[in-house]
């Protein structure tokens, strides 16, 4: 008896994850542009405003998106413009510098998470009993850190940057856009 290669658990598991992903996203998308922000800039506050100081160097902003360093740049750019954040010179490092979330971007922030929890409740942990999410974290972490070693880079406090104000109480959406 052959086994049938395209029943592989592999191949489920991915075409899983791919599905559920592909079905949160476009609630997403939807309810963040209630708020006039893309998926992209949704997910570049929330990284800002998890790490220490509201901040990153823009290199570690790179690190832990789906985008490239010059893709930063521009999402940057457009967010400067718009007062979500702004750019601050790394005092360490010259030839660096910070993405920082102004206090218009924590407020736009602010006003978005209340609907985007009630879909992360409502479509993803909220189908999960607290040990089933209790495993599927633990597992997620073991791919993520895997496969997208950088996610996490600079979100421990410099300490030469005594300034940094404490990261903001939020959730942790992952990756939002690719």
């Amino acid at each position: 008896m052959t086994e049938n290669v395209f029943d592989d658990p592999r191949i489920t598991a991915l075409g899983l994850l791919v599905e559920t992903y592909s079905g949160l996203a476009g609630r997403f998308a939807t309810q963040l542009e209630e708020h006039n922000l893309s998926v992209v800039e949704f997910e570049v506050l929330m990284r800002l405003a998890r790490s220490p100081g509201h901040q990153l160097r823009m290199s570690d902003l790179a690190a832990q998106t789906s985008l490239s360093t010059s893709g930063v740049t521009r999402v940057v750019d457009r967010m400067e413009r718009d007062g979500l954040l702004c750019r601050r010179a790394c005092p360490s490092d010259r030839r660096s510098s910070y993405a920082v979330v102004t206090q218009s971007g924590r407020n736009r922030l602010n006003r978005a998470l209340p609907d985007h929890l009630r879909i992360i409740e409502q479509w993803f942990t909220g189908q999960l009993s607290p040990e089933d999410l209790d495993h599927l974290l633990v597992s997620l972490r073991t791919v993520r850190d895997a496969v997208h070693p950088g996610a996490t880079a600079g979100s421990v406090a410099n300490p030469a940057d005594a300034h940094h104000e404490q990261p903001a109480t939020v959730i942790d959406t992952g990756r939002d856009e690719r």
